[in-house]
């Protein structure tokens, strides 16, 4: 079943998202995961459970079903907390390649109806619709891949577009 084509730009941006955290992330040191810049700053480990979480929350406003253990370390507005003990660069990289998966899924069999039904409270939605809220949660995976590719830099790993 095709993407409806109120949230085909997001579902093609989600896509590419899928493979860029791969690509992001590649060559840097399971340790680096947890390096930041700054006390303020995430990490990388922090911004891709984050991301993780993310797709959890919109799979289930989509109307899909899954779920996975231990995401609530990065729901919105959590903080770093130098005593946990985050998941491992493999452990999050496979809940990410599960999640998109779902995530596919449930962008193609989700009705134009529910698109069109108000978007629930979280975040927001230019056009009150949850077609709207799909769109704005897509910016907001690559705006936080982007942080990944500068914290890379920062790290001193080469540049992924050349």
């Amino acid at each position: 079943m095709p993407v409806p084509a109120s949230i085909a730009a997001a579902a093609a941006e989600f896509h590419t998202n899928t493979g860029f955290l791969e690509r992001v992330t590649s060559g840097i040191e399971p340790g680096q995961w947890l390096s930041r810049p700054h006390a303020n700053s995430n990490h990388i480990a922090w911004i891709a459970g984050h991301l993780v979480w993310a797709r959890q929350a919109l799979i289930g406003r989509l109307g899909g079903e899954w779920a996975h253990p231990g995401l609530e370390i990065f729901a919105r507005s959590a903080k770093i907390d130098s005593s946990v003990v985050y998941p491992s660069p493999e452990a999050l990289l496979a809940a990410w390649r599960e999640a998109a998966g779902v995530l596919d899924k449930a962008m193609e069999t989700v009705s134009d109806a529910a698109l069109d039904a108000p978007a629930p409270p979280g975040p927001p939605s230019p056009n009150g619709k949850l077609s709207g809220m799909v769109g704005v949660l897509a910016w907001h995976e690559t705006y936080h891949l982007g942080q990944i590719a500068y914290l890379r830099s920062w790290l001193g790993c080469p540049g992924i577009f050349g």
